[in-house]
């Protein structure tokens, strides 16, 4: 049985400042690097180790898997780094105060771009076009690994692991966007031979 342990990047700088971040590519602020420490120590003390890690094609998610590896004594650890995990592309909205988004096309819509499982803003994904990246490559390139009995680390972004969150625990369109995943809070799930994922809790 391999072992899945998913963590949303910490704190960024465009997170503390309200923008819409989407594939743009900020730091961390220094509560993020606090966050990915602190994930990286609670694993420690859990017993974790790890045989590979993937992340994105950001900054703000390759280093906190970097700082949890670090906390680990794994900083040596592969580290695979792929655009199929990035964030959901917020385009015309990337950049913009979450307020200014709503003041220029209105709460109720800005709502449903956020909120709503396929409908994208203008020139960026929905929740679902996130979702049909990151399911094909995690079939091809992590469940593999997991199957063969191997911890794996994800360090990714809200919502391409909302993507895999709702794959794995089998959730509806409503309830994976009624599902907060908070910054630097790893998700655990065993994960059977067959694929099929069990969630722990540490």
């Amino acid at each position: 049985m391999g072992c899945l342990v998913l963590v949303r990047h910490g704190q960024s700088e465009w997170n503390a400042k309200n923008l819409f971040t989407g594939w743009r590519d900020p730091d961390l602020t220094e509560k993020g690097v606090e966050e990915a420490v602190q994930a990286g120590n609670t694993l420690k003390q859990a017993g974790y180790h790890f045989d590979i890690a993937f992340t994105s094609d950001l900054q703000r998610a390759q280093k906190t898997c970097a700082l949890i590896l670090d906390a680990l004594g794994a900083s040596d650890l592969d580290v695979i780094r792929d655009q199929a995990l990035n964030e959901r592309d917020y385009g015309d909205l990337a950049g913009l105060n979450k307020d200014d988004a709503r003041e220029k096309w209105g709460e109720e819509q800005v709502h449903i771009w956020r909120r709503s499982y396929d409908i994208p803003p203008p020139g960026g994904e929905s929740l679902k076009d996130t979702a049909d990246r990151v399911l094909p490559y995690y079939d091809a390139s992590i469940k593999p690994r997991l199957l063969t009995g191997e911890t794996v680390l994800v360090a990714a972004h809200g919502n391409s692991l909302r993507a895999l969150v709702m794959m794995l625990e089998g959730l509806s369109q409503e309830e994976i966007l009624a599902r907060e995943i908070g910054t630097g809070e790893p998700i655990i799930y065993d994960i059977s031979d067959t694929g099929a994922a069990a969630l722990k809790t540490l």
